[in-house]
């Protein structure tokens, strides 16, 4: 993590922007009289995609069924994976999901499905990324080790020549890197660095709680099959990895597609003060990019993650709002003379990211030490 200064937003930038498009999205709630959490078309959701991860390791589990058909149905679970994650997990940590608590944090722990933790997830995603987006060092989706360069700031190393060309083959590897490695670093990093949230637990409780999910989680998609169902152990492993190879390659495009593109501004802060030149909701317009939003299917299964700018300003209104608030989003910003970055598709925003990637894979004209 780099040792910079905390990275403060600009307060001499007028707030103007935020302010008269937070009093026209509440207007637009308080005219239909309704709440910004979810309500029965994501309860039913939700029911879809549970039923999406279970019910298939279920059929696995009690049928004597072809080889074939089993690892077809361990990649619809791996796609019921990412549905939870994306629809359910992610409304439920943002505490959207419903007005009660209890069921945020119930719905959130869903993340434990997925292999990962909800204390990791919370620090990465709702205190790093959505606070820092896209500032490099500060903005841990940006970090790939050495593997890939996601930005101009990153340090440049032979082999990124290729990575538009291996990318996709490693972000299949997503979900099983929480399940193994991920998870354990990064407790001990934030730990570190004392990173917390309202209502954090203490240390000693976050590594019982960690070390406890992962051997159940083990025993349930691992040992269970093994020794109580006498499936085969190689079997049970290339089930395993299909899944979550399925899962994990979903998850990483449609997270790539909104950060770790061409349109996408990437700023740094200033070296002496740690000053960043917007304030945070014009940062956010900035770092952030849409896709394919008037694609009923993809706004559906991506549990708004396509709306990417809407989500970025206001992330505790859930996800099944944001095709109606867009218009007011985007309608303020264009009153502003603010960027609404945007794709029409899916496929358009996929071939931008790897162009994007194949730019930062080229050797830039000085090269860091």
């Amino acid at each position: 993590m780099s040792k910079r200064l905390v990275p403060r937003f600009s307060r001499k930038e007028s707030q103007e922007f935020f302010q008269t498009l937070n009093k026209r999205v509440n207007q637009y709630f308080k005219d239909h009289k309704m709440p910004k959490t979810g309500n029965w078309r994501l309860y039913t959701k939700t029911v879809v995609m549970f039923t999406l991860l279970i019910a298939p390791y279920v059929l696995i589990l009690s049928l004597n069924i072809n080889d074939w058909i089993k690892l077809l149905l361990a990649m619809i679970t791996g796609i019921g994976m990412a549905g939870v994650g994306m629809n359910v997990m992610h409304d439920g940590n943002h505490g959207s999901f419903s007005k009660h608590q209890w069921i945020n944090k119930l719905m959130g722990g869903s993340i434990y499905v997925l292999a990962g933790n909800v204390f990791n997830w919370k620090i990465q995603h709702n205190v790093l990324h959505h606070t820092y987006t896209n500032v490099h060092g500060h903005d841990e989706d940006l970090e790939a080790g050495r593997v890939l360069r996601f930005s101009k700031h990153a340090k440049w190393m032979p082999h990124h020549r290729f990575q538009h060309l291996y990318s996709v083959l490693l972000y299949g590897l997503l979900t099983i890197n929480w399940a193994i490695f991920a998870d354990f670093s990064q407790l001990k990093r934030y730990q570190k660095r004392k990173l917390s949230y309202v209502n954090s637990k203490s240390h000693k409780t976050q590594w019982i709680g960690l070390i406890v999910s992962k051997l159940v989680y083990f025993s349930i998609w691992i040992l269970l099959p093994i020794f109580i169902f006498s499936i085969a152990w190689w079997k049970v492993l290339i089930g395993f990895v299909v899944m979550h190879y399925t899962a994990g390659l979903i998850l990483s495009l449609v997270f790539q597609l909104a950060h770790v593109i061409g349109e996408a501004d990437m700023p740094l802060p200033d070296q002496k003060t740690g000053n960043l030149k917007n304030s945070w909701a014009v940062h956010q317009l900035m770092t952030t990019v849409n896709f394919s939003t008037k694609n009923r299917i993809v706004n559906w299964f991506t549990g708004g993650l396509n709306h990417q700018i809407e989500h970025h300003i206001f992330p505790h209104i859930s996800h099944i709002h944001y095709t109606k608030i867009s218009a007011i989003v985007k309608k303020t910003a264009r009153e502003f003379n603010l960027p609404y970055n945007e794709y029409r598709t899916t496929r358009s925003a996929i071939l931008s990211h790897f162009r994007f990637l194949k730019q930062m894979g080229m050797r830039p004209v000085y090269v860091q030490p």
